[in-house]
């Protein structure tokens, strides 16, 4: 009996510390801004990383996350699964401003998604 028991107890202890945990999800990718230049060339990016801008996540009209762009423009972002509404810490002045405003965020993993800030420049 008395051995029973403690198999019991210690079969307990590892299916719990087996159990596997809540996977993350999230966002992580850059943001470009572009064109930057009128013309374009073949050997001449036409797109530059924004480094310092912050991104805003909303969800039914509340923000539930912000992140900052690095110097080359990455972000890395936890969030739960679901739809969310992104917008940036400045509006553009011109251009179409960010796109994608709309990501979703899939359950359990981290996807990759790259933001366009549009500069209007022709």
């Amino acid at each position: 009996m008395a051995v029973s028991l403690i198999a019991l107890v210690l079969g307990s202890g590892f299916a719990a510390a087996a159990t596997p945990t809540a996977a993350v999800s999230g966002l992580r990718g850059v943001v470009m801004r572009g064109p930057i230049r009128p013309v374009c060339r073949v050997n001449d990016p036409c797109e530059a990383p924004v480094s310092g801008l912050v991104l805003r996540f909303s969800r039914a009209g509340v923000v539930v996350a912000r992140v900052t762009t690095g110097n080359a423009g990455g972000y890395r972002v936890r969030l739960r699964a679901g739809r969310y509404v992104v917008t940036t810490s400045s509006s553009p002045r011109v251009g179409t401003g960010l796109t994608p405003s709309v990501v979703r965020v899939p359950k359990g993993r981290v996807a990759h998604v790259d933001f366009h800030i549009d500069t209007g420049i022709q």
